[in-house]
């Protein structure tokens, strides 16, 4: 399973890491958990105009969460609410298989988790952290 679910692409956008660590001084903060596999993300972020000027993060997760948490922060920045949910419906659609290709490039590369729904969430679980961070943000 592993070897099909982590492929190169997942370690690779993993591994960059994009927008990893703290804001000094966010708008908002939201730590989520995945129970079930023990992932959790939190997500910092700072709004201006509705759109999102800063974003950090730091995933204790597996490489899928990683992942997911690095695409988020490569196309966050000057994104609105409609379409940062637009790219959590995208992926959504990927892992579930009714979608081959995404809002954003690097989305596709989580085809392979389409077989192994236990590990959707952990694809997921930052687009939730994202979206409730900018509804907190927002009613600051």
């Amino acid at each position: 399973m592993s070897e099909a679910l982590y492929q190169k692409a997942i370690i690779d956008l993993a591994r960059a890491a994009v927008g990893h660590g703290k804001l000094a001084a966010p708008d908002a903060s939201v730590t989520i958990d995945n129970p079930l596999c023990g992932d959790r993300v939190s997500i910092d972020l700072s709004l201006r105009d509705g759109k999102v000027v800063e974003l950090a993060h730091r995933v204790r997760g597996c490489a899928l969460c990683e992942a997911s948490a690095s695409a988020i922060a490569s196309h966050a920045i000057g994104a609105d609410e409609r379409h940062l949910a637009a790219a959590k419906d995208s992926a959504a659609a990927i892992i579930a298989g009714s979608a081959e290709d995404g809002a954003w490039p690097e989305l596709a590369v989580f085809r392979p988790v389409r077989e192994h729904k236990s590990r959707h969430r952990c694809v997921m679980l930052p687009f939730e952290a994202l979206l409730k961070a900018l509804a907190e943000a927002k009613n600051r």
